[in-house]
């Protein structure tokens, strides 16, 4: 591992608002700016009650204007939401306001149910353009062409670094062949890591954007003084993923030791989901950590963590951040 970045969905706590959320992105882009973070990005969802990074790309702009140090981008957009234009001029103008800090993730999934989904997009078409409608946003924001009918301003010539994300083998195979750097979900979906890994890995192929694979995996990390007390905070993450689940999605509740209102298969499936992470004190997720970081070699690691009071999750975050200073190595030759 080279180097380790930070993943923030915004969370709306319960007993708390968005205008709250948006403070306390703010806030924990600026201490992991301070604490050595290499990325801060934030993702998009739509109608989730518990998450304020809807508009992604105005929180980043939030978060890019509190920082100084760290590159802040998407993680991700999900581009078959949008025009790809309109996603080259909106990080075109962040790639602009902001120069040389600015990341573009890009996922395939819509980030909301269906009927969000047909709120977002008006005319779903039945057909998948997403490989197209990556290589025409990376074409927006490449070099300028003077004959282009259409040019992104601002857009063209900012060479926004593209990403693309995934929680399957679909992801790796795209970004494999276009010669993208990866980024595994593997936060939520860890089942098919090692062989999404092993696929872009092995098909790669050297590109303008990237001479070798470049991967990314996603780890939930929950860190506090004590094994129990990590245990307890990550406790508002689990039930607030069995709700989501359920087809109850609200707030991030608070932590609690009693998760009995779990069915026990629906627990079985949100610890399954929530695998790939690393729970306990500073000692407990050292060890924790290192071994996913010796099983899966990935170039870089970006934790995420919903913790529903914000001073425990900055506690989380910069204890995380001594842990995995102490884990990263030199990038090879």
């Amino acid at each position: 591992m080279q180097t380790y970045s930070l993943l923030d969905l915004s969370p709306v706590p319960e007993g708390g608002s968005a205008a709250d959320a948006l403070a306390n992105t703010r806030d924990l882009a600026r201490t992991a700016d301070g604490l050595g973070f290499y990325r801060f990005w934030l993702a998009e969802h739509h109608n989730m009650p518990g998450i304020a990074s809807a508009a992604t790309a105005v929180v980043i702009g939030h978060v890019a204007a509190a920082t100084s140090r760290m590159r802040i981008g998407a993680g991700g957009i999900m581009l078959p939401n949008h025009a790809p234009l309109m996603v080259a001029e909106q990080f075109g103008t962040l790639a602009t306001l902001f120069p040389n800090r600015i990341d573009l993730g890009l996922g395939r999934a819509p980030g909301t149910d269906m009927q969000t989904a047909r709120a977002l997009r008006r005319h779903m078409a039945p057909e998948d353009s997403f490989p197209q409608d990556v290589v025409e946003l990376l074409s927006y924001l490449d070099d300028p062409d003077p004959a282009a009918p259409v040019r992104a301003v601002p857009g063209a010539g900012t060479h926004v670094p593209v990403w693309m994300l995934g929680s399957s083998l679909y992801g790796a195979q795209l970004a494999a062949y276009l010669g993208l750097p990866y980024a595994f979900a593997s936060h939520f979906a860890p089942d098919l890591l090692g062989d999404a890994l092993a696929t872009y890995r092995q098909t790669f192929r050297p590109s303008k954007w990237l001479d070798r694979p470049y991967a990314m995996m996603a780890v939930g990390v929950t860190a506090a003084d004590t094994d129990e007390e990590a245990a307890l905070l990550r406790s508002s993450q689990i039930l607030a993923f069995a709700r989501l689940r359920t087809g109850r999605p609200g707030k991030l509740p608070r932590p609690t030791d009693d998760l009995s209102e779990i069915p026990a298969p629906v627990m079985a499936q949100v610890r399954q989901a929530l695998s790939c992470s690393a729970t306990g004190s500073a000692t407990t997720i050292r060890r924790e950590l290192a071994a996913l970081i010796e099983r899966y070699g990935p170039d870089e690691v970006m934790i995420t963590g919903m913790i529903h009071d914000h001073a425990a999750r900055l506690k989380s975050v910069t204890i995380a951040a001594e842990v995995l200073d102490g884990l990263t190595t030199a990038p090879t030759a």
